[in-house]
This record gives C-alpha cells, structure tokens and sequence, in this order.
C-alpha cells in the first residue's frame, strides 16, 4: 500500500509537470521528491532481501487463517451448486495443504491454477441465472480477493513489486527525469537520496513488452544513458566538493610553512622596542589554528559546510555496491575513483604553478607540503566511501615520476627537470649563479640583472630531497638522464675542438718535460677558452647531479633503509677481478639508489651512444686521450682571470672552476671505461701535463698572468683526489 500511494504521488507530479499553470508554478515543483523515491526504493530493496520471510508470513496466514475463514463461510451458504463446491474446496485444501517447512526447504509456490479457478468461480456467479450469485455473497468475494492478494505475495512477490511501484514511466519524461535530478543535487540536504535516480533506470525495462521487441534496444539505451549521466554527475560533484576542502587544507598547511615565520619574528621584536619607546606597533597577525577556535557549536565555517554536503553526497555514491540496469553492472564507487585520479593529476601539475614565459616554478618542499595536504583529504574519503584510495595514489603519484602521463600530458617530473636545465643551469652557465660546495647549494652571484628567483630555495638539501620525495627514483633517473644528454652534447663539442687541435695536442702529449717547445705549441692552440668552458658546465651539471642523488639516498634511506644498505654492500664488496659488465650493473644499481660511484653509469652510456660509424675505436681512444691533453695543457690560463680567486668560506671559486675537478674525473673514468684503458695510467698522465703547465706559470713575471696562480693549484688537488 506504501508503494503504491507513494507511486500515484510521483506520477501524479510527473505528468502535470508538462501542464502547469503559471499562478500555481511552486504547486508543481517538489524539492524533496528524491527522497520518496529513495524510500520507496529502499523499501522494494527490503522486500526482495526478505522474500523468505514474507513467503513465511503469508503461507501461515493462508494456512491458518484464510483457510479456516473460508471454509466458514462455505459451510454457512445456503445454496452451492457442485462445480462452485468442488472449486470453493479445492482452495481450502490448497491452503490447508501448506505449511512452514515448504519455505524452509525452499519449495517453489506456483497458485496461477488457484487464481484460475477464481476467475472461473466469478464467471459462474456473475450470470444472471446463477442459483450462487456473487452480488448476494459480497464477503465471499472480498475474502476471496483478499487470499488471491496473499498467494501472489507468496508466489509473485517481484511481480507484485512491478504492479504496485513501477516508475517506468519515467521513461517517456526524461526532461523532467533530469530536472529533478539537478534540484535534487543542488539541495545538500536532499542529494544524500540522488543515488534512487540511477536505480530507477533499472525500472525502465518493465514497460517492454515482448510483443514490441524493437522499442528493447531504444529503451535500453535510454536507461544505460541516464543511468551513466547521473552517476557521472554525482561523482563530479563529489569531486569538486573534494577539491573545494583540498584547496582549503592546502591554504591552511601553506600558513604553517617556515618562510611566514619571519613576520611572526619581526612582530615580537618590534614589539619589545615599541614597548620601550611606548609607540603602537602594528596590529598582531592572527597564528595558524585560529580557525579551530570556536565561541560556541552555532559558528559553521565554509569547510564545515563542505565537509556536510560531501558527507550527504558519499552517502548515496556508497549505497549501493553496484546496480544492474540491463544486463550492465554500474559501479558508482569507481566513477568516483576516476574522477579523483584525473582532478589529483591535474591538481598536482597546477601547483607546481609553472609560467613557461617567466620561468617561474614553486619550490618542491612549498609543492610537497601541498601534495600531502592534498593526500591527507583524499585518505579521509574512505571514512565517507569504501574506496581503494592507494590505488589512487599509486595510479597518480606513479605517472608523475614519468616525463608524460597517461593522457601524453607533461608532468612534475618534465616539468621540474626543464626548469632545472634550462632555467637555474643555464644562469650558472651564463655567470649568474654559482655552485657553493661548502653550503651544498647554488647561491645567486651579486650582478647587475637580478635574477627573478634565489638559486639557493631551489637548490639547497631540503629544497633537492623534497624534490627527491615527489619525483622517486623513476623521476630522479630521468632528470639524470636529460642531465646526460646536455653532458654529452658538451663532449661531442669537445671532441671537434680536438680533432681541430689533433696534431699540435699530439706533440703536447710527449713534450711535457720540455717548457719551451710546449710554450711554442700551446700559442698553436685554438678554442682553449670554449673548452675550459664547456669542462666547466659539465662539472656544474655532475655537481648538480650529485647534490640530487646525495637526496635520492636520504631519502630512500628513510623509506626503504635496509634495502639501501643491502645495495651498499653490493657496491662496496665487488671483487677487483670482476668483470667490467658486471660492475656496472651493480653500479648501475647504486646509482638507482642514490649512492655515489666510481664510474658513473649514466655518463657511460650516454658517452657510449656518441660513437661514430666512421671513426675507429683507436681513433675514438686517441681523441679521448688528447681531450684530457687539451685540459690539462689550458688550466694555467685560469689563473688570470679575476673571478678564478679561491675562496674558503665557500670552498670554491666564484666562476665555478672547482667544478672542473668533477668534470675531468667523471669523464676520464667514463671515457676510458667506454674505451676499455686504464683510468689510473691516464689520471697520471692528466696531473703530469698539468702540473708542468702551472709550475711554467711560476716563472712568469707578468702579475696579472699569475694573479690567481695558488687557487688554479688547488684544482689540482682536487682531481689527485677522487
């Protein structure tokens, strides 16, 4: 009876929706119809859970009450012809006959014969020359329609479902159908019922009829369509009132950072000295958690209505597991789950806030804490949702470590090793900035174009393990990898400017212990400043690079310690005899971890994919060798500039030459690995040829030539001790 009032209601509604007059307009809209329908929904639920329990109910019913009655009455009528008897008494045996233990043992009822003789009993009765007229025996009929009424809740209860509450008809109203989806979803306080709009969808295949099979597939479509927009619609609404609270979080977690300190620090001293001048100071900026603190329960913050309207939403979306709707299985909980990994993805690419005009970027522990405000809300949906919210994270945070995502957009991983090379490098490069062993850092040089960002925020041991923790190993190998590419672009640069020089770097290989010839080749020389130049950017890049692995290891030796040390001993015990292809996998392993190796296996094969077709490898090797020549032959010319003057608060040089020491290191090793010869022999080689041109330098009598003279020995130093 419920259902069929409450179904009268909504059709009622539905089909004057198309008619309304304009004085009564508000007469037709019902805000709060989603929850009827919810209801009635949720009661049809209940009543195909139980089925078992009503079939027991009713079966007692027919068998001890109905039975009893109406054998009653056919006792006390006073005419009853044979055929009506005989029918009238095979239905008091029928329900006689029925007991509790049929259900039980999960007997099927079948009472179409039943409901057959009573339509037979009523044709007999209804003719005017009946000698038992139906008209004169009205408790006979109701209490016969009463007990048809009860055998099909036993027999025919989905049937029964369809006869009392089918809203098929909703079908034929699709524009109304939406209407009220939209009203239902704008009311926070309604749209924990806007799941019933999905379920409804399955009712649409009750009006087919298999006589008119060609309106099947129309009507299907039709359902699988709405059914689809609803849960689409309610899944992207979740997820902007997921944002919403995320955008929140995110500017609550911003106020915490270090860098807002400073006012606070600034206040409290201005404060003091105000007091003792007795001047009023500047109004006290409000501190982070003022917002948690409440006058009394009636204060409803904006994340406080966010965090209700989510929770009525999440209600709905987790109503149902899944719904069928024909023959198609919905899962709401994973259009949710969808539309999570798409909006976290472009979230997290958003904050980087990267301006490819300006160049300007957030620095990754500003993006990191925002990341983890970010995954603090999402995890909280499963207090609301029974969703896998991990494999959100492994799907988004996973994608992120690559250079594209999954829809070939770019991520934080080409985004971050762009601003890197060509932004913070390239200043290096260009004098702007330079690298401060003693600190770790890149420190921005005073010159007289500011640069529009400090090299130091982005560069320091926080800023890189930061970058460490959002990028992972799989980013971090891949902004090693384009460090490479720019390294090797230095080398195939370099070895041009030797073949150029070959025949005089030739005689210079065998002339070190005779000044005065060496003297006369070396004015020979051509480019000597572009490849003392290009050695200094690839130091630059490796100094780089190894500030980023030292973060890699930090940080994997926080997540995984017992791993790395594992990889540490595999890199620390590797025989002497071992074969080089052996060790470079291990070395390649270490690497991966973070951890600092002789031979550098990124180098290697980035320098190994430089070979030329038409060159042989003695030709290959000779170049190499007379590259480290070239180096070693063009160091004295460094003393005379300016900016070659070693510092010691910083450990370095200003123009960023202490980086040449990583640079001949890395790429003798890599170069000589490649080309199968020995490091060491050519290692001695290099600081022979070195050493003979900066002890020529003591003999100079120019000062200017000389000025720099002991910070150009050091350099030296440095190499002799890798």
């Amino acid at each position: 009876m419920a259902l069929s009032f409450a179904r009268d209601e909504i059709i009622w509604l539905l089909r004057h929706a198309d008619n309304i007059q304009k004085k009564s307009t508000d007469d037709f809209i019902d805000k709060h119809i989603a929850e009827l329908i919810f209801y009635m929904e949720e009661l049809r639920a209940h009543v195909r859970k139980y089925g078992p329990v009503m079939q027991r109910y009713y079966v007692q019913y027919l068998s001890g009450f109905d039975a009893v009655v109406l054998n009653e009455m056919v006792q006390n009528l006073s005419v009853c012809p044979e055929d009506e008897s005989i029918i009238m008494s095979s239905f008091v045996n029928t329900m006689t006959s029925l007991s509790v233990k049929q259900v039980e043992d999960g007997d099927v009822f079948d009472f179409r014969g039943m409901r057959l003789d009573w339509f037979r009993l009523q044709a007999y009765t209804s003719v005017s020359k009946a000698s038992l007229g139906i008209a004169d025996h009205k408790e006979l009929g109701k209490m016969m329609n009463t007990i048809i009424f009860h055998t099909k809740m036993v027999d025919s209860l989905v049937e029964m479902l369809v006869e009392t509450s089918d809203l098929s008809i909703f079908c034929f109203y699709s524009r109304a159908f939406e209407k009220m989806f939209q009203q239902c979803l704008e009311l926070p306080s309604q749209s924990r019922h806007s799941i019933c709009f999905p379920l409804l969808c399955a009712h649409f295949m009750s009006c087919t009829h298999e006589l008119c099979p060609e309106e099947r597939h129309h009507i299907g479509d039709r359902s699988l369509s709405l059914c689809n927009m609803f849960l689409d619609e309610m899944a992207k609404q979740a997820r902007n009132l997921i944002t919403d609270i995320c955008t929140e979080q995110c500017t609550l977690s911003d106020q915490l950072l270090p860098k807002h300190c400073a006012k606070t620090i600034s206040q409290a001293v201005n404060k003091k000295s105000k007091k003792a001048t007795g001047k009023k100071g500047e109004p006290e900026r409000e501190k982070p958690g003022v917002e948690s603190m409440r006058k009394n329960r009636l204060m409803v913050t904006n994340l406080d209505k966010l965090h209700t309207a989510l929770s009525e939403l999440c209600f709905s979306i987790n109503y149902v597991p899944n719904l069928v709707v024909w023959e198609h299985t919905f899962t709401p909980r994973e259009y949710l789950t969808s539309h999570l990994e798409i909006r976290f993805t472009k979230s997290i690419v958003g904050m980087t806030m990267y301006n490819q005009a300006t160049q300007e970027i957030a620095k990754p522990s500003e993006l990191l804490t925002s990341v983890r405000a970010y995954m603090t809300v999402l995890q909280s949906i499963e207090n609301y949702v029974t969703i896998d919210i991990t494999r959100v994270f492994n799907n988004v945070l996973l994608q992120q470590t690559q250079h594209l995502d999954s829809h070939g957009e770019p991520t934080i991983t080409s985004l971050y090793t762009n601003w890197y090379l060509e932004t913070l490098l390239r200043q290096v490069s260009n004098g702007h900035i330079a690298y401060f062993p003693a600190m770790k850092a890149f420190v921005n040089l005073p010159t007289e174009n500011e640069l529009t960002f400090n090299a130091e925020e982005y560069s320091d041991i926080s800023e890189m393990r930061s970058l460490s923790e959002l990028l992972g190993p799989y980013g971090m190998k891949f902004l090693s990898e384009s460090l490479m590419w720019h390294i090797s672009s230095q080398v195939a640069e370099l070895k041009k400017l030797v073949v150029e020089n070959m025949e005089v770097l030739t005689q210079m290989r065998t002339s070190f212990d005779k000044p005065d010839h060496m003297a006369a080749l070396f004015k020979k020389l051509t480019s000597v400043d572009s490849v003392l130049k290009r050695m200094t950017i690839i130091g630059v890049i490796l100094s780089f690079r190894s500030l980023a692995q030292e973060a890699l290891r930090d940080v994997l030796s926080c997540h995984i310690p017992f791993l790395v040390s594992s990889v540490e001993d595999f890199k620390d015990h590797i025989p002497r005899e071992t074969d080089m292809k052996v060790a470079m996998n291990v070395y390649e392993l270490s690497s991966a971890a973070g951890l600092p190796c002789e031979i550098d296996p990124a180098l290697v094969v980035a320098l190994s994919s430089q070979k030329s077709e038409n060159i042989s490898p003695e030709e290959e090797y000779k170049i190499a060798c007379l590259l480290m020549v070239f180096v070693a032959v063009s160091l004295p010319t460094l003393a005379s500039n300016v900016m070659s003057q070693y510092s010691p608060a910083i450990e370095g040089h200003c123009n960023n030459i202490h980086c040449l020491a990583k640079a001949i290191n890395q790429i003798a090793a890599a170069l000589f690995t490649i080309h199968k010869g020995s490091i060491e022999d050519r290692l001695k080689e290099f600081l022979a040829l070195a050493s003979s041109s900066l002890l020529k330098i003591g003999q100079e009598t120019d000062k200017m030539t000389t000025r720099n003279r002991e910070s150009v020995y050091l350099l030296l130093d440095m190499v002799r001790g890798r």
